[in-house]
């Protein structure tokens, strides 16, 4: 099943995505707004692909790929390009809320690719999911995240402070909610 956006599609998590996901998730850059602290193997990466199979129910998240709409010619197939991915994470489904995560490859960021993405996400959480709202934490360093959460219609409803820990101090963490 596809999500169609105006630029890029939602689509669910292949084992040939297996690749590509390697390279985000083992990004020492975007691990300070992940969370991240230690690699990710290739075989970790494969079981969070085959849990996939399960809908967001049973396994309370769920990983979309981001793919541009635009395709690219490679040889005589066209191709959709991974451009990202979107994350539902924390779904309650007694409160009807999940938090939200989104990550674009370096040479696809500053294209409109997490603005759609994010609306498409949004049309996929209330219309099919049915929650009521989504939320999200984000550094008050990540300027681009606050941005694109802001311009999205969320809400900065508190403030973590010095909730992050860096080489260079603490940081705070900036929370965000998105009421349908």
């Amino acid at each position: 099943m596809n999500i169609e956006g105006t630029i890029c599609s939602l689509r669910a998590l292949e084992p040939e995505d297996i690749d590509v996901m390697y390279g985000w998730e083992n990004d020492t850059d975007s691990w300070r707004v992940s969370g991240t602290v230690a690699p990710f193997s290739r075989h970790l990466l494969s079981k969070l692909i085959d849990q996939q199979q399960f809908d967001i129910y049973a396994t309370r998240q769920m990983r979309l790929v981001i793919e541009s709409r635009a395709e690219r010619e490679c040889g005589a197939e066209a191709t959709r390009v991974a451009v990202g991915a979107v994350d539902l994470f924390e779904f309650d489904p007694q409160n009807l809320r999940a938090g939200v995560g989104i990550i674009i490859s370096p040479e696809f960021r500053r294209k409109g690719y997490a603005t759609d993405a994010l609306r498409t996400l949004e049309r996929y959480a209330a219309e099919v999911l049915r929650l009521h709202q989504l939320w999200c934490s984000v550094g008050a360093n990540n300027v681009a995240s606050r941005q694109l959460f802001l311009r999205a219609g969320y809400s900065e409803c508190g403030v973590r402070r010095e909730w992050i820990l860096t080489l260079d101090g603490a940081e705070d963490e900036i929370l965000f909610q998105k009421i349908f």
